[in-house]
């Protein structure tokens, strides 16, 4: 198991260029699956989830050709449905969470669609019968194996339906869109999702010949088609990374400046680091962080504490509230952090408190994080990364701490960061990866 190794208390300077979107490209990179036609797409992360997810797709008789780091074309003509039946598929799929975006396309160009429990972060519950339901009311029948942990869901002609999904589910919308792309007449989706990472999807399956609209609404209403084609897409800059980097300029006293961050499709992000205090300039499409040596947290009108917690988009994307965290350690001022969408994601707090913070961990879901306005450095320590986001969290405390840290189980951060060790030394950090 690989540590990193953290000198921390260092400012850093420079420029970072986002990686693409992983949550994105998680589902694009199974579109190619509703059609025989090549199709090509850039930006693709180098990360181990995603590469996972090509090598799925190989497994499974996709024809994958890399042109150049980040860009692939993929070619589903000769997909072997045999091998959805294998203990190798049952192993591979099982490994990630993004195998569950393979079912919709499956569904919809070859009528079955096969899934083992899926793997990813273990943050709560994450069910997917919001994914099952919307399949089921295309016309779909659905079995779930509960001794083999395997969901199948079979139908050759899907009929168009009215959804109204019961949560705006991501990857339960994307999936449910790409089953009804196929889907013999219109479908109507209500509380869809409509993250830019969906708006992405739909928009590259009308380049492919889809017809859908209400794009970027919660409303969308899918025209079926007969056959869909080949076409070129891009994914966008992780909106993740790109706030993961702004907490990180701001902890570290640090001079960043974060390229090319397609600043249309980061929605709230820039506002909520401004309410802890941080100052950040919209240069271009660049976010400019200049170094800071206090930031201070608003307070509410009536000077109530700061409430800072997650919603569906246009909402404040969960994936942040663990770097929102670590960042307010370090804040003058105070802040409630709620956690609404998933009830394990808060419990890395026990790190940051051994580090030196002052957190207190309310329930689940909610911890409440009294600033050391920086009168006390945090301490380096060791500890073990749970998961994706609290990892990075982890390791920006890190990057502010007095001393050496000690990061393991780094194959979680590896999961949905291209080259983070690299990137960040480049700008002057002192991380090591050992083992």
């Amino acid at each position: 198991m690989a540590s990193f190794e953290i000198h921390g208390g260092k400012p850093l300077k420079g420029e970072l260029i986002p990686q693409g979107a992983k949550n994105e490209a998680l589902q694009v990179i199974c579109a190619p699956l509703l059609t025989s036609e090549k199709v090509t797409i850039s930006n693709i992360p180098d990360i181990v989830d995603v590469n996972k997810l090509i090598g799925l797709m190989q497994a499974m008789g996709v024809k994958v050709e890399k042109v150049e780091r980040g860009t692939y074309i993929f070619q589903a003509k000769d997909v072997n449905l045999d091998y959805l039946q294998s203990k190798d598929f049952k192993n591979r799929a099982g490994s990630l969470r993004g195998s569950v975006m393979i079912v919709g396309p499956m569904l919809a160009r070859f009528g079955v669609g096969y899934l083992p429990k899926p793997g990813g972060d273990k943050i709560g519950r994450r069910r997917l019968d919001t994914h099952f339901a919307g399949m089921k009311m295309l016309g779909a029948t659905f079995n779930y194996d509960a001794g083999e942990h395997f969901y199948a869901v079979e139908g050759k002609k899907l009929k168009a339906a009215y959804i109204h999904m019961d949560e705006a589910s991501v990857t339960g919308t994307a999936n449910i869109v790409m089953a009804a792309v196929r889907a013999e007449g219109e479908t109507t989706i209500y509380n869809a999702a409509c993250e830019p990472y969906l708006q992405q999807l739909c928009r590259m399956l009308n380049s492919m010949g889809a017809k859908i609209e209400g794009i970027g609404s919660n409303m969308l209403k899918i025209t079926g088609v007969k056959q869909l084609g080949g076409c070129f897409h891009r994914i966008l800059p992780d909106m993740i990374e790109i706030g993961s980097f702004i907490g990180l300029a701001a902890m570290t006293q640090s001079e960043i400046t974060i390229k090319d961050v397609s600043w249309e499709n980061l929605g709230i992000i820039p506002t909520i680091f401004r309410r802890l205090g941080v100052k950040l300039e919209k240069r271009g499409d660049d976010i400019f962080v200049p170094k800071q040596e206090t930031y201070e947290i608003e307070k509410f009108i009536d000077g109530s504490i700061m409430t800072i917690s997650d919603a569906p988009w246009p909402g404040f994307t969960p994936d942040l509230l663990s770097i929102i965290l670590v960042v307010a350690t370090q804040a003058k001022g105070s802040v409630l952090i709620h956690q609404k969408m998933f009830e394990s994601r808060l419990f890395f707090t026990d790190k940051l408190i051994d580090m030196g913070a002052r957190i207190i961990l309310c329930d689940p879901h909610r911890a409440t994080v009294i600033g050391l306005n920086r009168e006390h450095d945090l301490r380096g320590i060791q500890m073990t990364s749970p998961d994706i986001r609290a990892g990075v969290s982890l390791l920006i405390a890190a990057l502010t701490a007095k001393g050496k840290s000690v990061i393991h189980n780094i194959e979680q951060i590896d999961r949905g960061y291209q080259d983070i060790d690299i990137r960040l030394n480049n700008l002057g950090a002192d991380i090591r990866r050992i083992g």
